[in-house]
């Protein structure tokens, strides 16, 4: 499956690998020979856990490239008044009579912990393109949907932190 990225998610996901490249890499092999140098290999804690380091930040490198290599690379542009990419949104449920915020997300940033929610979620599928005012159905599964009605659409977007997910 590929990700669907923006050019900007690419952009920082580039920033990261140079990081790891650059400062990481020379940090976790200059660990390593430092640990080696105490000696004894086979009971040598210090030495097992920057080799470990080491190898989290390789596998880090890997897996943002393989990403960057297999992105359907989307436009995050959307109408004035139509709910798009990187947008925070009110949305009303009427199950539950709330209003909750949202900003739609790309699947890679998506977090339901600080509500950024991706664009390939049922709610993020339903709302996509759509209006303030609009009631969407939003469809979970065959058996069970609700309904949300939007209520606002904030364009500013505040990319400044890398919301990227780390694994």
């Amino acid at each position: 499956m590929y990700d669907k990225l923006t050019k900007n998610d690419i952009e920082k996901m580039q920033k990261e690998i140079e990081h790891r490249k650059l400062v990481v890499r020379k940090e976790a092999i200059e660990a390593v020979k430092e640990a080696r140098a105490q000696g004894d290999l086979s009971e040598n804690f210090e030495y097992y856990a920057a080799k470990r380091e080491k190898n989290m930040n390789e596998s880090r490198i890997r897996y943002l490239e393989r990403m960057i290599k297999t992105a359907e690379v989307i436009s995050d542009d959307s109408d004035a008044d139509e709910v798009g990419l990187n947008n925070t949104i009110d949305l009303y449920f009427e199950e539950d009579d709330a209003v909750e915020t949202y900003k739609l997300v790309t699947n890679v940033r998506a977090s339901s912990l600080s509500n950024l929610i991706s664009l390939e979620s049922p709610l993020g599928k339903a709302v996509m393109g759509k209006k303030v005012g609009d009631r969407v159905e939003v469809k979970v599964s065959d058996a069970y949907s609700y309904f949300v009605t939007i209520k606002a659409i904030d364009k500013s977007t505040d990319d400044s932190e890398d919301m990227i997910r780390k694994f």
